[in-house]
């Protein structure tokens, strides 16, 4: 990835969480912030394995042949859900109907700010799809929007994020396929 598209990348991250700090009415800053590129047959193994149980929300870029998934461990989901409610630590401890559609929201919102500062940069539009959430095995949920790119063995970023509120932070981890031509 050039220097460049890392650099609107970066961009696109702090906008998509400056947009969850209007949705949620409370600062929500990054407080770490990397890009790495992994091979496609490598990316379950970065959301801890093939069988490792993990919360996707997942966003297709329509009129274009990318995807957006983003990636949490369970647990991480019911902390982010716990901060942007402002409920205390450990009060969600389990992904019902209504916290995975507040998930949804959430990707949603990143998912627009995101693309939106890419769509800038590239002068075009980019718009997400209604979010799906689902709650898998990694290799399950990443087949979706890997499959293509497993054969032809090419390599994808993964941004991996910090970010939280003063008290509380989580790691969540961003994956686009491809990266739209920017």
């Amino acid at each position: 990835m050039s220097a460049e598209t890392s650099k609107l990348v970066s961009k696109a991250v702090t906008n998509a969480v400056s947009g969850l700090s209007g949705m949620v009415g409370r600062e929500v800053q990054i407080s770490d912030f990397d890009v790495k590129k992994v091979k496609v047959k490598d990316v379950p193994c970065e959301f801890g394995g093939p069988e490792a149980l993990i919360v996707g929300v997942y966003l297709q870029i329509k009129d274009r042949t990318g995807h957006m998934f983003v990636g949490y461990e369970p647990e991480v989901a019911a902390k982010l859900i716990d901060i942007l409610l402002g409920q205390a630590p450990g009060s969600t401890l389990q992904l019902s109907e209504m916290e995975q559609s507040v998930l949804g929201e959430i990707g949603n919102l990143m998912g627009s700010f995101f693309l939106n500062t890419l769509a800038e940069g590239a002068g075009t539009s980019l718009l997400p799809s209604p979010p799906a959430v689902m709650v898998d095995m990694a290799g399950a949920i990443l087949d979706i929007s890997l499959s293509r790119l497993l054969e032809e063995g090419e390599e994808i970023p993964i941004v991996t994020a910090r970010f939280g509120t003063q008290d509380r932070q989580i790691d969540g981890k961003f994956l686009i396929v491809p990266i739209p031509a920017i």
